[in-house]
């Protein structure tokens, strides 16, 4: 890429201080997957970019290496607004995205999933339904998705009363009714998390159980920070008499 790249779409995943007065962003851009750009002078007030999370950006940048050098960029959009807690699942689906996407590894459809996540989530749409679909798609999309409608041993398919043991390297298998385990599921968690219509609390319960289990088979023991913020900020914000 030294001859440079004019006009790639792309997102600030995350941006820290470099040297004196430039930045180091993370971005995830369509056809380039994630590079690491230097923003010299950034910090300089004259020398503002429109490089803030959640900004559909327009980005451009030349060199070689670890880390390109950023040359241009400009907004293709309006910042997604997100409320409160709405606004720490914004970062979660960035830390997944640092976490698991490697750098110059392009996901041209990841980066669709990304876009219509953020917006769908600036939009009122349901948060947790949300965010389990795009932890699906994530898992899809890096060649690691879940079997969510056949039993991979039987090719049988999955029945909406049936119950299952979800076997995070393999997939579902059929158990007894009334079986317990913390990846012990419902046939109607594992066809309503493929199709897209997560609405029930119980499904909603068993499919974030799930997708957590299988995502975390790739995080490694290094925990989610997203994660525990939010936790926190839910225990601060539950009646005192609850939080016991």
């Amino acid at each position: 890429m030294s001859a440079g790249v004019q006009l790639q779409p792309g997102w600030i995943l995350q941006r820290r201080p470099f040297r004196d007065t430039s930045e180091i962003h993370d971005v995830f851009t369509r056809d380039y997957g994630r590079v690491g750009l230097v923003s010299r002078g950034s910090r300089r007030a004259r020398r503002r970019l429109p490089l803030e999370p959640f900004t559909p950006l327009l980005l451009s940048w030349r060199g070689r290496g670890e880390l390109y050098t950023l040359t241009g960029a400009e907004t293709r959009g309006a910042l997604i607004n997100a409320p409160g807690g709405r606004l720490m699942s914004l970062f979660y689906l960035n830390e997944l995205l640092l976490r698991l996407v490697s750098r110059l590894d392009p996901h041209p459809g990841l980066f669709a999933h990304y876009e219509d996540t953020l917006r769908a989530l600036g939009d009122g749409a349901p948060e947790a339904a949300t965010l389990r679909y795009f932890e699906r798609d994530l898992l899809a999309e890096l060649g690691l998705g879940l079997c969510l409608e056949v039993v991979p041993d039987t090719g049988e398919a999955i029945l909406e009363d049936g119950c299952y043991e979800y076997v995070p390297e393999s997939g579902p298998r059929p158990v007894a009714a009334g079986r317990q385990g913390e990846l012990v599921v419902g046939g109607a968690t594992l066809l309503d998390l493929a199709r897209s219509r997560l609405e029930r609390p119980e499904t909603l319960d068993e499919a974030r159980r799930l997708t957590r289990a299988a995502l975390s088979l790739y995080l490694g023991d290094r925990p989610v920070r997203t994660r525990e913020v939010l936790r926190a900020m839910r225990a601060r914000a539950r009646p005192r008499h609850l939080a016991k």
